[in-house]
């Protein structure tokens, strides 16, 4: 059966061969025959060259990959990895905001209508209970190795962590920073994982009665680290 040639004439639907064609940049004749499967000069199966595949996908708006798993090319089942597994990604998700800053002393819904920069979708799942989310888009690299600069960190919005754990922080009303918090009796301590990062944030305690009074109030605690590769 002809998986590629049957699912790309599909796709193009009404609009002609020759003007699909022109758009993958390849020629109608060459089209027509990886649509018919059959090479008309020897006729044997059509040879479809990876360039060929490339400039179909691109027009598809898929990669290669996509476009011979979509049509049935290749299933999805069949393929196999020395290094990994397959994992479903849920398809029912939401939008929360990336935010570039959060200003100390602004309420949370100001914040999202003035400094989102952009969206991420999460899995409708994550908000049961009714847990919310943030994302923030790092500048900087006080929290490397483990999160690097440009990465997308997605934050539960709570006003409590246990220690340890990496969280956006509101500090001393100033805007807010993302740091590991340890927790002591007498206080807590923001910690950057880097300790000669390029901003000079040091590790620094809070007492008990700091963090009532400058305050010190966390916002968010990470749950997911999205990172361009």
């Amino acid at each position: 059966m002809n998986y590629i040639g049957d699912f790309i004439k599909k796709y193009r639907g009404d609009m002609s061969l020759r003007e699909f064609a022109e758009k993958c940049d390849i020629s109608h004749t060459h089209l027509d025959s990886i649509e018919k499967g059959i090479d008309p000069r020897t006729g044997k199966p059509v040879r479809v060259t990876v360039d060929t595949l490339k400039k179909i996908a691109k027009t598809m708006g898929m990669t290669i990959n996509d476009l011979l798993i979509q049509s049935g090319d290749v299933k999805l089942e069949d393929l196999h990895f020395d290094n990994a597994e397959i994992v479903n990604i849920p398809t029912d998700t939401v939008q929360i905001p990336v935010l570039g800053r959060i200003p100390a002393g602004m309420p949370f819904e100001a914040i999202e209508d003035n400094y989102t920069i952009d969206y991420e979708e999460i899995p409708k799942d994550w908000l049961k209970g009714g847990k919310q989310y943030f994302a923030l888009k790092l500048d900087g690299d006080s929290m490397e190795p483990e999160y690097h600069d440009k990465d997308v960190i997605i934050f539960q919005k709570t006003n409590d962590c246990e220690s340890g754990q990496d969280c956006c922080v509101k500090i001393n009303g100033f805007d807010a920073t993302f740091k590991r918090i340890k927790k002591q009796e007498n206080g807590i301590m923001i910690i950057p994982l880097n300790e000669h990062n390029s901003t000079g944030f040091s590790t620094t305690f809070y007492t008990n009665e700091d963090i009532v009074s400058k305050p010190i109030e966390v916002i968010g605690v990470v749950k997911q680290i999205r990172r361009n590769m």
